[in-house]
């Protein structure tokens, strides 16, 4: 008889979890640090997918998993690995535009859009309560986005819109990611598909280099702050990811990950903090209201088919 894990106190758990949100969040601002002072875009994605890689092979070497995976879902596995690089570029990208909060605010989305394609593909059930939810958030993002009711915004220059695209296109990319992960692969140990999945990063983002398919990408910072970003975004990446997976287990992820959805919230102090960004009335109304309809969400317990 296999023996339980003993789960960690939910007071603990939580706080773990609104831990690793802040160093998501913190991340993020770090990257901003980077790209403010030149550096590239592939470079700071290789950088954090380097660290992380790391970590994971680690990890899978401790606990003696086994890296071979049926040859069926080799694709699958690759997939994501592309997924998460293009994830990643978008999002950095996204937030060198946009502001921090606003990106992942939009970013944090991919639950809503999860639940929808599982509502189309048939994996689950459709439910009022959870459809109004769903509305609910929406409106939240035209607060966020402060638009007004004739559908446009006061001052949305190119930037903003090119922000708004790339960090909706990084939720897409993600929720694409999480079914694959679900649906395809759930039956590969974490570690190894985590391992693989980062190592598939490095290697797009290397490849994207070399041959120059993002110009300036692997700019180094210019400045001392863009090298402590540098390095920061990869750390902070790198253990909030590795705390994670080692401490799943025991924090009751079904119960409890809904409380990563404060990354956003986090981001928020933070770049208020170290980068004098700030949100109107308005768009901290909508993000409160994003935040909550998404934790609403991941509390909620919907009824799935008997679809494989």
């Amino acid at each position: 008889m296999s023996q339980s894990i003993a789960l960690i106190p939910r007071p603990l758990a939580i706080s773990i979890l609104v831990l690793s949100a802040t160093l998501f969040a913190g991340n993020h601002i770090a990257a901003r640090f980077a790209f403010d002072s030149g550096a590239g875009l592939l470079l700071a994605v290789l950088s954090r997918g380097s660290m992380a890689l790391c970590l994971m092979l680690v990890i899978a070497f401790i606990s003696k998993a086994s890296f071979k995976i049926p040859k069926k879902l080799i694709k699958w596995q690759l997939l994501v690995g592309v997924l998460i690089a293009a994830q990643s570029l978008c999002l950095y990208s996204a937030i060198n535009k946009i502001p921090v909060a606003v990106a992942l605010l939009l970013v944090n989305t991919w639950p809503m859009m999860f639940i929808l394609a599982s509502w189309l593909m048939r994996k689950r059930t459709p439910n009022l309560k959870t459809f109004l939810m769903l509305l609910v958030i929406l409106m939240g993002l035209v607060l966020v986005l402060d638009i007004d009711a004739s559908g446009t915004t006061g001052a949305m220059g190119e930037d903003t819109v090119l922000g708004i695209i790339l960090a909706s296109l990084a939720a897409l990319f993600l929720t694409i990611t999480m079914w694959l992960t679900q649906y395809h692969l759930s039956s590969v140990a974490g570690s190894v598909r985590s391992s693989y999945t980062m190592a598939v990063v490095v290697i797009v983002t290397c490849v994207m280099g070399v041959f120059g398919m993002l110009p300036g990408g692997l700019d180094v910072p210019q400045t001392q702050s863009g090298w402590f970003g540098l390095i920061s975004l990869a750390v902070l990446y790198s253990i909030a990811f590795s705390m994670l997976f080692v401490l799943a287990p025991r924090l009751d992820m079904a119960s409890n990950s809904p409380i990563l959805n404060c990354e956003p919230v986090a981001s928020l102090l933070l770049a208020y903090i170290f980068l004098g960004q700030y949100l109107n009335v308005t768009q901290l109304l909508g993000g409160a209201i994003v935040v909550l309809g998404i934790v609403a969400i991941g509390f909620h317990k919907e009824k799935g088919t008997s679809n494989p």
